[in-house]
C-alpha cells in the first residue's frame, strides 16, 4: 500500500473510530445532531456518486430519499411491518427502481436538459406525496413504532433504542464509505471517470456509456434509499418535503461546499451545512437575527464559496502549498 493510498484511508478511519467513541459524552441534543449529520452524509455520498465521480447534475435527487423514507413509514405503518430484513430492503429497492425508471429515461438528455428532466420527475413524485392521501397527503405520516431485527424471540437490532439507532446510522456511513470508495478504485469507477472527462472519447474506445452512466445512477439512487430509510426511522416520521427541490439544492450544495469529486468532501460539506443552519437559528446565540437565518446563512455559504473554490477539502492543498512555500523561501534565505 502507497503512502498516499494509506493517508486517504487514515482520516476515514479515524474519523469513524471518533464517531464510535462519541455516544459516551453526547447530549440528547447532540446525539440527535450527530446522527442527523451522519444520515445526510450517506444522502450526499450518494449524489458525489453522480456529479463527482460521473460528471452527471442532478437537480432531483431528493426523489429518491423521499420514497426511501415514504416506503418505510407507510409499510410500518399501514401494514404493520416492523422487520428492519423486510423494511429496508423495501425502502431501497423502490428507491432503486424509481431511479432505474427516471435514469433510463434522463440519461438520454444531457447538460441542462438532464438537470431539468430529472427535476421534473423529483417534481412529480412529490406532488403525488403531496396532493394525495398515499402518504397523508401535505401532512405526511408518523411512524408510531420503530423496526426491529429479530431471529425468533431475541432481538438482536431495536431502532426505537437510541444505541442501536446510532450505530446503525454509523455502520450505513461507513458502509457506503467503503462501497464507493472501492467503486471508485474499480474498473467502473475509472470507466465513469472516463465519462466525467470525455464521453465522446470513451463512446469511442467502444465503452458503453449510457449502461455505466445508468448503472451508476441507479446505485446513488439506492444509496440515497438507505438514507431515507435511516432518516425515517431517526424522526419517527415524513412529509413530502422530502422531495422538494429545496432538499435536491440542499444536498447539491453539501457536495459543492465540501469539495466536488472527493469523499471526504461529500462528508465534510453534510457536516459543514447542517452545523451552519443550527447555528443561525439559535436564538441564545443570534437574538432576533435567528428569524433570519436563511438569510445570514446564505451569505455565508456565498463567502465560503468565493474563498474556496474548490471546497472545505481544497484547505488541505492550500496548507500544503503555503507549507512548501515556506519551505522554499527558508531554503532560499539559506
Amino acid at each position: 500500500m502507497t503512502t498516499t493510498r494509506f493517508h486517504s484511508w487514515l482520516v476515514p478511519v479515524l474519523g469513524l473510530l471518533a464517531l464510535a467513541l462519541l455516544p459516551g459524552v453526547l447530549t440528547p441534543y447532540t446525539h440527535d445532531l450527530v446522527m442527523k449529520i451522519a444520515v445526510y452524509a450517506v444522502f450526499a455520498l450518494s449524489l458525489e456518486l453522480l456529479v463527482g465521480m460521473t460528471g452527471l447534475v442532478s437537480l432531483g435527487h431528493a426523489a429518491f430519499l423521499g420514497i426511501g423514507a415514504y416506503v418505510t413509514a407507510i409499510l410500518s405503518t399501514r401494514y404493520e411491518v416492523l422487520s428492519i430484513a423486510v423494511l429496508l430492503p423495501a425502502a431501497i429497492g423502490a428507491a432503486t427502481l424509481y431511479a432505474l425508471f427516471v435514469g433510463a429515461l434522463s440519461l438520454r438528455t444531457r447538460g441542462v436538459y438532464f438537470i431539468m428532466v430529472t427535476l421534473a420527475f423529483a417534481q412529480m413524485a412529490y406532488f403525488v406525496f403531496h396532493d394525495t392521501q398515499l402518504g397523508g397527503g401535505s401532512d405526511g405520516m408518523f411512524i408510531y413504532t420503530k423496526p426491529v431485527l429479530a431471529v425468533g424471540e431475541q432481538t438482536l437490532v431495536d431502532l426505537d433504542d437510541k444505541r442501536h439507532l446510532y450505530v446503525a446510522v454509523i455502520a450505513a456511513l461507513a458502509f457506503t464509505y467503503g462501497l464507493l470508495a472501492l467503486v471508485r478504485r474499480s474498473r467502473f469507477g475509472h470507466a465513469l471517470a472516463g465519462i466525467r472527462v470525455n464521453e465522446q472519447r470513451m463512446r469511442a474506445a467502444g465503452y458503453p456509456t449510457y449502461l455505466y452512466k445508468l448503472g451508476a445512477f441507479v446505485m446513488a439512487g439506492a444509496l440515497a434509499g438507505l438514507a431515507g430509510f435511516l432518516l425515517a426511522v431517526k424522526d419517527g416520521g415524513v412529509n413530502p418535503e422530502l422531495l422538494s427541490w429545496h432538499e435536491s439544492g440542499g444536498v447539491l450544495l453539501m457536495i459543492i461546499l465540501g469539495g466536488i469529486g472527493h469523499l471526504r468532501g461529500a462528508v465534510l460539506g453534510a457536516l459543514a451545512l447542517t452545523l451552519l443552519k443550527e447555528f443561525f437559528q439559535m436564538e441564545a446565540w443570534l437574538g432576533p437575527l435567528a428569524s433570519h437565518w436563511q438569510m445570514t446563512f446564505g451569505f455565508t455559504v456565498i463567502v465560503f464559496v468565493a474563498l474556496l473554490p474548490q471546497g472545505l477539502i481544497g484547505l488541505t492543498a492550500l496548507r500544503r502549498r503555503r507549507i512548501n512555500s515556506l519551505r522554499a523561501s527558508t531554503a532560499h534565505d539559506r
